[in-house]
């Protein structure tokens, strides 16, 4: 199932050529911009590509920026016959950057980004220069832990939230947003966001990322959530910083103290006015961090 938002712009807000790999039996998108040592930005629930627009306008003047969308998200095939796990996610983008033979990798990421990027990374850490750590977190959950959607499940009302993407997208994700979107940009905006879900099978993809969120370990995403977990420290010399989101509710500011007991004295970026998706409150702030990051390093 390939969406009819493939050669879509939104308006021109979205430029770049699409390009596609066969990885695992669907075709997946990624936009593939610039030259030089590359940055690979990647994205989480329920998001795309999209995300970081501005990001790849930006950083390509002096980088090969490359964006994936992960099977089931964006310009990506929805395969109805696929496990839209952690292990099949982290495999997919791996298979993809090898395909690309990226070297020196730059890795940014954010949401499910983190579990999806790590993973590629605590598999290949020799391809990985640097880390950028956005609003995420890896690790699993206690198994007396109650996560947010296990009472919808039980009352029936899941589906009707998160099989819903047209419904969830312009109500909760919308709803998160600290900036203040103008109007003819917010209109542009969700129909970026809502384009890849205009049927309830293409809302495969987005439904599964929280039922994946490991609880215990007989949830079937445990044990390479915890294989990526116990091979953080392999990165604990490469150059990172942490850029976060301080208005965000679904990855608090608390969860920056568990990075900083990973990896101590990394530089942290605290942006007081961007919630949990800060690449659309605060861009130009985390381009311009980035930019100096790179500089630097």
């Amino acid at each position: 199932m390939v969406l009819a938002i493939r050669d879509e712009t939104f308006e021109g807000t979205f430029p770049f050529r699409p390009h596609y790999k066969e990885i695992n039996g669907f075709q997946m998108h990624y936009v593939d911009e610039g030259r030089e040592e590359p940055i690979v930005c990647v994205h989480g629930e329920p998001t795309w590509g999209y995300l970081y627009r501005k990001f790849i306008t930006s950083l390509s003047n002096n980088h090969r920026v490359v964006v994936p969308d992960h099977m089931g998200f964006g310009k990506s095939e929805v395969p109805q016959n696929k496990q839209y796990r952690l292990e099949q996610h982290v495999d997919n983008l791996s298979k993809l950057l090898l395909a690309l033979d990226l070297k020196d990798v730059t890795l940014v990421f954010q949401n499910w980004g983190g579990p999806i990027a790590l993973g590629f990374a605590t598999r290949y850490p020799d391809r990985v220069k640097r880390l950028i750590i956005m609003n995420s977190s890896v690790g699993v959950a206690k198994p007396d832990r109650q996560l947010w959607y296990e009472s919808m499940l039980k009352d029936g009302t899941y589906d009707q939230l998160m099989g819903n993407m047209q419904v969830f997208i312009p109500n909760m994700m919308f709803g998160t947003f600290v900036r203040k979107i103008p109007f003819a940009e917010k209109k542009i905006m969700k129909k970026a966001y809502m384009g890849p879900f205009p049927t309830p099978e293409s809302n495969i993809g987005a439904r599964a990322f929280p039922l994946d969120i490991p609880k215990g370990t007989d949830h079937p995403s445990s044990q390479i959530m915890q294989e990526v977990r116990d091979n953080l420290h392999l990165f604990e010399n490469t150059p990172k910083i942490i850029i976060w989101g301080m208005k965000d509710r679904i990855f608090p500011p608390k969860i920056i103290q568990v990075w900083l007991k990973q990896y101590p004295n990394t530089t942290v970026y605290e942006l007081s006015d961007a919630g949990h998706f800060l690449q659309e409150d605060a861009p130009e702030k985390i381009i311009a961090i980035i930019d100096q990051f790179l500089s630097e390093t």
